[in-house]
């Protein structure tokens, strides 16, 4: 920062505050660790302020700043050579105490989650920011970088291919039952 005016470090640490939550829950699905993703995010944040002052001029500053997170969570599973498990045991533990089948359960989830997996990227994403976090659309967008409309074009797309993955028959109405 040295050699930043004013204007320039107090954006940076507004966009830091703005995404720093954010970044670092989404990164802890993708790691399943909370040491992991605080290592991914700094990094990410590192980077991101490196090249700060060029990013204030680009158009599109929020969708690198996405791409950035990535791209060092994905250096992260390489470092740790393992792939990005689901992390939230909540689920299985509710349905333990309602006291369903939790095998049936429990198997039912690991499917589902497989399926997630095989999304594109950007589906998978928009998909666990939206109902893994139960981010609104709005703030998906923003999280992402993308407008709202394309969150709902790629939930749209994401879960078209979950019924297609997994073995769901849906009537042609139901594609228009995204929640927004």
């Amino acid at each position: 920062m040295v050699g930043w005016d004013d204007v320039d470090r107090h954006s940076f640490w507004a966009f830091h505050e703005a995404k720093d939550k954010p970044y670092r829950r989404i990164a802890y699905i993708k790691l399943g660790s909370d040491a992991d993703a605080e290592d991914a995010v700094d990094k990410a944040f590192d980077y991101i302020m490196g090249r700060w002052q060029w990013m204030l001029g680009i158009e599109h500053l929020h969708q690198y700043a996405w791409a950035v997170l990535n791209s060092k969570i994905v250096d992260q599973q390489r470092a740790r050579q393992r792939r990005a498990e689901p992390a939230d045991i909540a689920p299985f533990e509710a349905i333990l105490s309602d006291g369903a089948d939790a095998y049936d359960y429990l198997t039912g989830t690991i499917h589902f989650y497989t399926a997630v997996r095989r999304l594109s990227e950007r589906q998978r994403d928009a998909v666990i920011l939206r109902y893994g976090l139960d981010y609104s659309t709005r703030d998906t967008a923003l999280v992402m970088g993308i407008e709202e409309a394309t969150v709902r074009s790629q939930l749209r797309l994401a879960r078209n291919r979950l019924v297609q993955l997994l073995g769901i028959r849906s009537s042609p109405n139901e594609d228009r039952k995204v929640r927004t």
